[in-house]
């Protein structure tokens, strides 16, 4: 029996409210962590892509954060997002999640520009001097630096990471990385890869759609992750019924599309917006999203 660590089980990447002249909604934020955890998550990502971090200030940053510890339940890993595009500002993001209590924190790759291996090692370096886990955050998409399996091994072996939420969407990289780095647990990265790679024995879920639809999802992480074949059947069925849903989640438009899916299932109020230069969707993706999100709900999942 794998020891149950903060980053173990579904970490939300919680969306952030954003009101319509662009200030943060941080009661509403409250409440949503409320909602959620109340409904099955077991962690909080703060500060995560969702949370839109790269529009905050530092300031607003470290209130978010202050924001889902208090508002967190007894018992609910809060674990920061403190990505940036140099590591004296992760430095400092993960120093404040230390002072305030967090178990862990979640680090990008530095991202203002393609960045060597040995940049990466150096950053990550940096930032783990600061004495907390780090969950390495692998998203090549949109950092363009792509923490390849070998380079995961690298950056486990010297021990400056416990974890990697791991978002390139090929499945294969989860048997290259627990060949290369078999002590380095992998958490699922994509909404829509949890079946494959929770399968395939993946110990954590760093999650997108738990937003909206946080009961049924957290259902299909732990039937995905139980080890039961019969079980896995059962998550075949939610997963298919859910899936085009949660493909939204590896699109471009993905924060815009998950609060459109949370406005719907009733899961976040209705005119919470996203910060420029993130704009609302084309009217026919806003369809697709809604109807996408009707159909699940239809179903009975919530």
């Amino acid at each position: 029996m794998t020891e149950r660590k903060p980053w173990h089980g579904v970490n939300l990447a919680t969306t952030l409210p954003i009101n319509p002249d662009f200030s943060v909604n941080y009661d509403a934020y409250a409440e949503h962590v409320r909602f959620v955890t109340d409904n099955g998550v077991t962690g909080i990502i703060p500060n995560g892509s969702l949370g839109e971090y790269q529009t905050l200030t530092e300031a607003e940053r470290k209130q978010v954060c202050l924001t889902a510890i208090e508002a967190a339940p007894a018992g609910t890993a809060v674990i920061p997002g403190v990505g940036a595009y140099g590591a004296l500002e992760s430095i400092r993001l993960t120093e404040h999640a230390a002072e305030n209590g967090a178990p862990a924190v979640m680090l990008l790759p530095p991202n203002a520009y393609r960045a060597s291996d040995d940049e990466v090692v150096d950053h990550f370096r940096r930032v783990a001097a600061v004495g907390l886990p780090i969950l390495a955050y692998n998203n090549p998409i949109d950092t363009k630096v792509d923490l390849r399996p070998e380079l995961l091994a690298r950056l486990f072996d010297e021990e400056l990471i416990v974890s990697v939420k791991e978002f390139s969407g090929d499945v294969r990289n989860a048997y290259a990385i627990r060949e290369l780095a078999p002590g380095l647990d992998i958490s699922i990265g994509s909404d829509d890869v949890v079946l494959e790679l929770g399968i395939n024995g993946a110990l954590g879920w760093v999650a997108g759609y738990p937003n909206a639809i946080p009961a049924a999802t957290v259902e299909l992480y732990e039937l995905s992750t139980s080890g039961d074949a019969q079980k896995w059947a059962r998550a075949l069925e939610i997963y298919r019924d859910l899936h085009s849903l949660l493909r939204w989640d590896s699109k471009s438009l993905f924060v815009q599309a998950i609060k459109l899916s949370q406005e719907v299932a009733g899961a976040a109020p209705a005119g919470i917006t996203t910060r420029p230069p993130r704009l609302p969707l084309p009217e026919d993706i806003r369809r697709q999203i809604i109807a996408d999100t009707e159909a699940v709900l239809a179903k009975g999942y919530r």
